[in-house]
């Protein structure tokens, strides 16, 4: 079943999905098998795995050091294709990988589509890859049907989110505000219109990420979104409390 299916599928038995992020190789292997296994035991629809990369020019502070330290600590390309096939044959739920394009350009695109197509990897997510110079990339993930995710943002007009629409697939990711990752999205009264923007430009879901930490920002999003998308947050959590709260978190971010 392909990403945009399975999304639509898990919809039906909840008013709002939630994709979570982590930073492949940071703290440990060991450590995302444990936060991986919390976040699929208390509901999460889709991880988002990031493979790491020395300039993520589209993360804030949280997720920037965690991916210079997965780096520092040895993580490879390949640490990370065999870890993503782990998971995807251990838990049902959509795994994603994201990264950016230098990662897949020195690998070879059809050689990490192929790699990613085996694991059971359902999306892929390139920040920093403009689809018009990605068309070719877009085009070889969908052969494989793995779903190049495009992002659309505030700042979008209509013409180009209907643009980018015809390269994707999977869902679209809404990003809440300008900037990168990490810093508390504040809902103005641009919001919601602004969402209304994305969904009459595509009929993908919508995933709507950057800044979203608590329930309170899950709840602005139903009836707007179909999925939220948390990730700082997470690594925060992990970083100050460890990998076991990251269960109550995520049931706390469902309302249960």
């Amino acid at each position: 079943m392909q990403l945009e299916e399975k999304i639509q599928a898990r919809k039906e038995q909840k008013e709002i999905l939630l994709m979570t992020h982590i930073v492949l190789g940071y703290q440990s292997f060991d450590i995302n098998r444990e936060v991986i296994r919390e976040m699929v035991e208390n509901g999460v629809d889709c991880i988002e795995m990031q493979i790491p990369f020395s300039e993520p020019m589209a993360d804030g502070p949280v997720i920037l050091k965690a991916n210079q330290d997965s780096i520092t600590n040895g993580t490879t390309i390949e640490d990370c294709l065999k870890f993503g096939a782990e998971m995807c044959t251990t838990y049902d739920i959509s795994f994603l990988y994201m990264t950016y394009y230098n990662i897949m350009f020195k690998y070879g695109e059809e050689r990490f589509l192929d790699r990613a197509k085996e694991a059971g990897i359902s999306g892929l997510i390139l920040p920093d890859l403009p689809p018009e110079e990605g068309a070719r990339c877009c085009q070889l993930a969908k052969e494989r049907d793995i779903a190049p995710i495009m992002i659309f943002s505030p700042t979008s007009t209509d013409e180009r989110m209907h643009a980018l629409t015809e390269y994707g697939g999977g869902f679209i990711y809404c990003t809440a505000r300008r900037g990168v990752t990490g810093k508390h999205s504040e809902f103005d009264s641009d919001f919601g219109p602004y969402l209304t923007r994305c969904r009459q430009a595509t009929s993908l879901p919508l995933a709507v990420g950057f800044g979203i930490q608590s329930r309170a920002d899950i709840e602005e999003l139903i009836g707007l979104a179909d999925m939220g998308v948390v990730g700082s947050q997470t690594i925060k959590l992990v970083d100050e409390q460890g990998s076991a709260a990251v269960g109550p978190f995520i049931r706390e971010l469902f309302g249960s």
